[in-house]
This record gives C-alpha cells, sequence and structure tokens, in this order.
C-alpha cells in the first residue's frame, strides 16, 4: 500500500487556516484554525485561535492559544496563556504561565509554575505545581502530589500581565492520592496513603491510611487514619 507523506501547514503574520491532518504545524503572529488539527508536531508562537479540536504528538505554545474543543497530545511544553473550552488528555504537561480548562483534564505527568483551573476532575499520575496565581480544580486524583508557592518576586518580573494577580494558593474539592504533600491548600477533603499537610492548609477533612504529619500552622478540623 502507498504511504503519503503528510503537508506541513505554516502561518505568519496574521492569517488563518483550515484545519486538517498535517505532519508540521508553525504558527508565528496572530493565527485563526477554523477547523479541527492533528499533527506530528505543532508549534505557535504569539497569539492562536482553534475554533476546533487540537491533537498532537508534540505540542509547543509560547504566548496565548485558545481551544473552542478539546485538546490531546504526547508532550506539551507552555509558556504564555491557554484556555481550553473542552478537556485535556496527555501523557506529558510542562507548563509556564496559567492553562483553564473547562472539562476534564488527564495527564500523566504535570509539572510547572503559574496558576491553572480546571472545572471537572484532574488525574495525574504524578503532579508538581509551583503556584504562583490560582490553582483550582472540582477533584483531584493522583498518585503522587507536591504542591509549593513560586517565588513571586521573580513571578511578578517574568508574567506580570499574564497571571491573574490571586493569592497564590489551591482550592479543590476533593484530593485523593497515594502520596500527598500540600502547601497553601484549601480543601473539603483530603485522602490518601502518606499525607503531609504543610503551612498555610485549611482542610475540612483529612483520611490516611499510613502517615500523617501536619505543619503547626496548619488547620484540620477532623482527621482520621482508616484501614485498607
Amino acid at each position: 500500500m502507498t504511504e503519503y507523506q503528510l503537508s506541513d501547514l505554516k502561518i505568519s503574520g496574521v492569517s488563518g487556516a483550515a484545519g486538517g491532518n498535517y505532519d508540521n504545524v508553525s504558527i508565528d503572529g496572530v493565527g485563526k484554525v477554523s477547523g479541527a488539527i492533528v499533527a506530528r508536531r505543532f508549534k505557535g508562537n504569539g497569539h492562536i485561535r482553534m475554533k476546533a479540536h487540537l491533537t498532537a504528538d508534540e505540542l509547543e505554545v509560547n504566548g496565548t492559544m485558545d481551544v473552542k474543543g478539546n485538546m490531546k497530545f504526547g508532550n506539551l511544553k507552555a509558556d504564555g496563556l491557554l484556555t481550553i473550552a473542552g478537556g485535556v488528555s496527555g501523557e506529558s504537561c510542562e507548563l509556564n504561565g496559567m492553562m483553564s480548562i473547562k472539562g476534564d483534564c488527564e495527564l500523566e505527568h504535570f509539572t510547572g509554575k503559574g496558576g491553572f483551573t480546571v472545572g471537572g476532575l484532574l488525574s495525574a499520575g504524578q503532579l508538581e505545581f509551583q503556584l504562583q496565581g490560582q490553582g483550582k480544580a472540582n477533584e483531584i486524583g493522583v498518585e503522587n502530589l507536591v504542591i509549593r508557592q513560586a517565588d513571586v518576586g521573580i513571578w511578578n518580573k517574568l508574567f506580570s500581565g499574564i497571571i491573574p494577580k490571586l493569592k497564590p494558593e489551591l482550592r479543590v474539592g476533593v484530593i485523593e492520592g497515594d502520596n500527598i504533600d500540600i502547601e497553601f491548600t484549601t480543601a473539603d477533603i483530603v485522602r490518601g496513603n502518606v499525607v503531609i499537610i504543610g503551612q498555610g492548609c485549611s482542610i475540612g477533612r483529612v483520611e490516611y491510611r499510613s502517615k500523617l504529619s501536619v505543619h503547626p500552622g496548619a488547620a484540620i478540623m477532623k482527621e482520621e487514619k482508616v484501614s485498607d
């Protein structure tokens, strides 16, 4: 069977294009894509507006991107502001900036600095994030979770005008995982095997199986050791 090489898509300046299947997609400037994109590699610099779904093996964004559908990728590296109207799924996400997701977010590895909002479930194998803005999710399900505050002074210089001026903390209904190590987090329920509740935390209920460590400055209304 004959194999056909996919074409590339390149947008420079202020321009638009239709969707389709491509090998490499490159957008520099202000680009608008009216249909769904499936690509091996997608790189956007500037202001990108996607009117439908975006799927890419390798995805890199520098600037702002608005996706009206779902976003699926192998690896994502983003510097700036991302807004996704649907859900997100991928292998690895490295974020420097802010990402807002209306639906669920499912990742194997999620690392970064800045802030995020997930309207549904945030599911990850490894989640390690330094907050400069607010982190928010309805529910978080993880194997390993580490939440810290970033160096606010450095971030104000790098991302002034991009990161919302909100208190750098995580707000979530339920956190459930194996190893949980959190600071500056407000949650209704935290469930885990090994749980570390650090400074700046306000938790309604903590359920742990093996070990619980609580910072003197943290507030927990109720804690309970449960069996497997």
